[in-house]
């Protein structure tokens, strides 16, 4: 046995981690997160996890709310990242604007990140000319 092993010390510090997460799910009740409740609890039910309980679903919402943000921020870092490897002189020209775009090549990078692959879809079409602009058609 660990002679400087405190027993009590060890319950309290579990009985202070109970309060906190019993006075934090009790807050979940008072937040509205972005994410509606309907929208979280559809996609729990379609991955076939239900729960009566609404704490549930908002702890989700917020997790999921966090996730997003994050991913949005890095995504974010990879514009700029991009924005400063532009040559000097198309970059003057952008900056009259200032605004950034992210893109797909951002947000990919973000995701691959937390482990998220995205894979774009093979596009295929009748004929050359499916989903042009019918002005620009050769037909």
């Amino acid at each position: 046995m660990n002679p400087n092993h405190n027993p009590q010390s060890s319950d309290g510090g579990r009985h202070d981690d109970d309060a906190a997460l019993t006075e934090f799910l009790a807050s979940l009740m008072d937040y509205t997160p972005t994410i509606p409740d309907e929208l979280v609890e559809h996609y729990l039910a379609k991955s076939g996890f239900q729960s009566p309980d609404l704490r549930l679903t908002r702890l989700v919402a917020v997790a999921t709310q966090k996730f997003v943000a994050e991913v949005a921020g890095d995504a974010l870092q990879h514009c700029k990242a991009r924005q400063a490897t532009i040559p000097k002189d198309k970059r003057d020209r952008q900056q009259k604007d200032k605004r950034l775009v992210l893109t797909m090549e951002d947000l990919t990078k973000a995701l691959h990140d937390y482990g998220v692959n995205v894979r774009h879809q093979e596009y295929f079409a009748d004929s050359p000319s499916t989903g042009m602009d019918p002005a620009t058609r050769d037909e």
